[in-house]
């Protein structure tokens, strides 16, 4: 499963240096806007223990971390979805992601020019969400056109599709993100054939060390529950390559809060990991939560959904307390599950599929 998170934001706000200190590559990273005008794309491993310490235990030869790929798109300016800046280039490569980080400017660094004319998160936030609405709005609109000629022929299932666009229309019109709107399974399900932005999962990255949040900066976001993460890119960037006492000397962050937002954005998904181990390797693979063990089999390899006998179930610290697959065996540890088995994140699986 490839995940693709963007990461956006207005000219300027660290999004370059953030992708450059995530994926260790050399984005180009120079203080003037639109300084990124085709996407870097990176693939980053997902810090996992788990993965450490299976290996360790079935003397695997090697180690196979999930993946989320990051897109470090173009900054968009205000009136993107008419045409300014990158317009629809900047717009068109943020749907083709699964999911998206918000690099919101709170440093106060006078030495990086600032598009704007004041330091204000939440001003920059409601730009971007603008910005993606109108799109959207553009992009429903059209369908919409499309759609109605299709009920009055009587299309099966327009009528439907219709009235969730309809519903999709009234919220953007009323300036909400679709993400934050209450809708039925039925009509995501119309809805997500547009790949609307708006409906994308995102994360809130606040760019600046804690200081410079405003009190009441944060109590927004906090209010309206949004999922956010405070870090300094630039330092977080100094400090690559150096020790974790270089770090402390410099005063420089430790880097935690890289893998923090590695995490999260791989949670925004809401994603599960389940593993398989032994002696060739230990691989960490990503689910949808919720997903049947014949879903979990399809991820290794098609076929193994196709034709799912069962499922060797246990949890991976359940098997290292037992110190191996033979003695968690003995001791009753290891279950033996259907097709109807939802898998749980930390999952030790071994497939059982007809040849």
């Amino acid at each position: 499963m490839s995940l693709h998170v963007g990461i956006v934001g207005l000219p300027n706000v660290g999004k370059s240096t953030l992708f450059k200190a995530i994926t260790k590559k050399q984005a180009e990273c120079a203080n003037y806007p639109f300084c990124t005008i085709e996407p870097n794309i990176g693939v980053v491993p997902v810090a996992d223990e788990r993965v450490d310490k299976l290996a360790e235990l079935t003397k695997s030869a090697k180690k196979i971390f999930a993946t989320v790929e990051f897109v470090d798109i173009a900054g968009l300016v205000k009136g993107a979805a008419q045409g300014e800046g990158l317009g629809n280039k900047f717009l068109q490569n943020i749907r083709e992601t699964d999911a998206i980080l918000y690099i919101l400017r709170a440093f106060g660094n006078e030495k990086i020019i600032n598009t704007q004319n004041s330091i204000d998160p939440w001003r920059d936030k409601e730009i971007l969400d603008t910005e993606l609405a109108l799109k959207d709005l553009e992009t429903a609109l059209k369908r919409l056109e499309s759609v109605e000629s299709e009920v009055r022929g009587n299309k099966p299932g327009a009528k439907e599709e219709m009235q969730a666009l309809q519903k999709a229309r009234s919220f953007l019109e009323a300036g909400k993100i679709l993400s934050e709107a209450e809708f039925t399974e039925e009509e995501k399900k119309n809805i997500n054939r547009l790949q609307l932005l708006t409906m994308k999962p995102r994360l809130y990255v606040l760019n600046g060390n804690n200081d410079e949040i405003g009190k009441d900066i944060a109590e927004k976001f906090e209010e309206k529950k949004l999922p956010h993460i405070v870090i300094d890119i630039l330092g977080e960037s100094d400090g690559e390559g150096l020790t974790e006492a270089e770090k402390e000397d410099f005063n420089l962050p430790s880097g935690e809060n890289l893998d923090l937002l590695i995490k999260k954005s791989y949670e925004l998904l809401e994603l599960i990991t389940f593993f398989t181990t032994g002696p060739d390797e230990t691989r960490a693979w990503t689910l949808k939560k919720g997903s049947a063990a014949p879903k979990a089999g399809g991820v290794i390899h098609t076929d193994f959904e196709k034709k799912f006998i069962r499922a060797e179930v246990i949890n991976w610290q359940d098997l290292l307390a037992a110190g191996g697959f033979s003695q968690a065996r003995e001791k009753g540890l290891l279950r033996t599950e259907g097709k109807e088995y939802v898998v749980c994140d930390g999952d030790v699986i071994e497939i059982k599929a007809n040849a």
